[in-house]
């Protein structure tokens, strides 16, 4: 965040006050980005991004108002001023609004979390990356066409100022490269993909690694077929497993336990998972995707087991959310320039046991593993579960071949109670598991 536009959240607040507001928070966020596509070794799509926007929320009593803007000029803070109070008076009564607790707030030196790359890629050299990654895909032998190659930067910093005499500052940055294609002709075509992103680009694969195991993805698909119905033991890989945390992760979320609306409202202190799972929130982690030395609201984080060997330990909680149920924020408070905060992980990651994806394959001797995961559907109130998928079938702890074209379901309570962790953690985002394997699915076949 450069130094020139450090003023402007405080003279919001400072002005906000002087209006007649009796609380008032502001942030100015700035982002730059590039990104490059590349098809059939063609450049296809350039993108550039420039951004500084400034957010402003405003209290009297009870009431609150958010407003937001691009330009950066001195009548437009007064205009967002203006408009942000006159709202404000006119808002309806919220007795859970309000600035996050004083006793709550971020006020040691944050620590070095590393999130910030200074090394700024020029559109060539990201047209280079992605060209090198399609160029690798296009190479893998049955490879008949591509989706294409990308490659991005991105950069970008945030400010947050409140009336309490909170001021916040993190800087981060992101690279990220991609490939897609397609084997085989006609209708015995399968598609396979590979995308990373890291918050410094030295820390990502190489792009002609990323483009191989693309390329190998869609050619070990070559040949699926459907199978049966049944119930029969799923393990789903490590790429894809998180995406079962992200149901979880919005049941415990606050504000859908103070609506009631969370299939695991009433079992705070309970048995949900194995007592193999562990589920840690790490906000320190450095170069972490999801890091950050405070939350959204201001207020302090830290490391934490959502999940202690199966048993839910708390809610994740912003200052709405707290107030609400009677409770403190967890420090998960997720929010953009204008409105309320939401809710949000930072790190979150099953620890990992002791046996590999082979080891839970030769454990389970025949099943499915789910590779690829898409149109997932929850009821928020029963965790009743389902989702299109595709993967392999294995028989005698080997892979046998592809499959296609099935659904898994179960209610989540019982996936989650089954579940078994291998030890193939990798951290590729902000939310992370290893391949997990759970007995009994049901899997809906031909």
């Amino acid at each position: 965040m450069s130094d020139p536009l450090a003023h402007l959240p405080h003279d919001l607040v400072r002005k906000a006050l002087k209006s007649g507001a009796d609380a008032a928070e502001a942030v100015i966020a700035e982002r730059q980005s590039l990104s490059v596509g590349v098809r059939l070794g063609a450049l296809e799509e350039v993108e550039r991004e420039e951004s500084r926007d400034l957010g402003l929320r405003v209290w009297i009593g009870q009431r609150q108002a958010s407003v937001s803007a691009s330009d950066l000029s001195e009548k437009t803070a007064d205009r967002l001023v203006e408009r942000a109070v006159a709202m404000a008076r006119l808002a309806p009564e919220d007795p859970f609004t309000g600035l996050a607790p004083e006793e709550l707030l971020a006020r040691d030196e944050p620590r070095n979390l590393d999130l910030f790359d200074p090394a700024e890629f020029s559109a060539e050299q990201l047209e280079a990356r992605a060209r090198e990654a399609e160029e690798a895909a296009r190479a893998v032998p049955g490879v008949a066409n591509s989706e294409g190659g990308s490659a991005s930067w991105t950069s970008g910093g945030w400010r947050l100022v409140t009336s309490a005499g909170f001021e916040g500052v993190h800087r981060g940055s992101a690279s990220s490269v991609s490939a897609s294609v397609i084997a085989g002709e006609g209708s015995a075509m399968e598609r396979g993909g590979e995308g990373r992103s890291a918050r410094w680009a030295a820390d990502l694969p190489a792009p002609a690694e990323i483009g191989r195991l693309a390329g190998e993805r869609a050619v070990k698909r070559l040949g699926a077929r459907k199978i049966d119905s049944q119930t029969a033991t799923v393990i789903i890989e490590n790429r894809i497993a998180a995406s079962l945390l992200s149901s979880f992760v919005g049941a415990i979320s606050g504000p859908a336990i103070a609506r009631g609306v969370s299939f695991l409202k009433d079992r705070l202190g309970e048995q949900v998972f194995s007592d193999a799972v562990t589920l840690v929130d790490d906000p320190f982690r450095p170069r972490g995707l999801g890091s950050t030395p405070f939350d959204d609201e201001g207020v302090q984080v830290e490391e934490r087991a959502i999940v202690d060997r199966g048993v839910l330990t708390t809610w994740l909680l912003n200052t709405s959310s707290a107030k609400q149920l009677g409770l403190a924020s967890t420090g998960h408070a997720s929010r953009g320039l204008a409105g309320p905060a939401g809710v949000s992980g930072h790190n979150l990651h099953i620890l990992p046991r002791q046996r590999d994806l082979a080891g839970l394959m030769a454990d389970a001797g025949k099943g499915l593993l789910i590779t690829a995961m898409f149109g997932p559907s929850i009821n928020a109130n029963t965790g009743d579960w389902s989702a299109g998928v595709s993967g392999f079938w294995f028989e005698g702890g080997e892979l046998a071949y592809p499959v296609t074209e099935i659904t898994v379901a179960g209610a989540l309570p019982d996936i989650y109670r089954r579940m078994i962790p291998g030890s193939d953690l990798e951290f590729r985002g902000s939310m992370n598991a290893p391949s997990l394997m759970v007995e009994g699915m049901a899997i809906a076949g031909k």
